[in-house]
């Protein structure tokens, strides 16, 4: 498997799992509904953003977005949005898309990586997040309506880029 750019054909193999997690309501805070226009601006054209797939022989199995947090005097610290494939869970694809954006955050001059809105009950990630060092700076309580668990917390998670990650 390869983490790569993604190119712009590749939002034909993107879509189809980008709309099936966003459509099951459980880790993003997107619209359920959300058209494929609003998710292609949303996924693949931010502002001083990179996007990266997981290419298993031309296959896309996962999908990562790299771009400021906040604009400005916040530009220093980056975010990331990351999806893989149901099908395709349990691979080490979100692990290894999350070290790779990791490493091209610190070498695009990130000083530090924050999440604004982990779902508490999304515990792969969760579990992922802490494993690469991570922390869970605050859960802001009920933030999220969860279409199975009803409202359920929002984790803020913050990592510094300027260490090394976890061996």
């Amino acid at each position: 498997m390869e983490i790569r750019e993604a190119r712009a054909d590749d939002w034909a193999q993107i879509w189809p799992f980008l709309r099936d997690v966003v459509a099951a309501g459980e880790t993003y805070c997107w619209p359920r509904d959300t058209t494929e226009e609003a998710a292609h601006t949303w996924w693949m054209a931010k502002p001083g953003g990179r996007v990266f797939v997981a290419d298993d022989n031309g296959q896309v199995l996962g999908t990562a977005e790299l771009h400021p947090n906040q604009p400005a005097a916040g530009s220093h610290v980056s975010n990331a949005g990351f999806m893989v494939a149901p099908q395709a869970a349990g691979r080490g694809i979100g692990r290894a898309l999350a070290e790779h954006v990791l490493v091209q955050a610190a070498n695009a001059g990130f000083h530090a990586m924050q999440f604004n809105a982990v779902v508490e009950t999304n515990h792969n990630a969760v579990s992922l997040w802490k494993s690469l060092g991570f922390t869970v700076l605050a859960t802001v309580p009920a933030a999220f309506r969860h279409p199975v668990n009803g409202p359920v917390g929002l984790h803020v998670m913050y990592r510094s880029l300027e260490t090394p990650l976890p061996a």
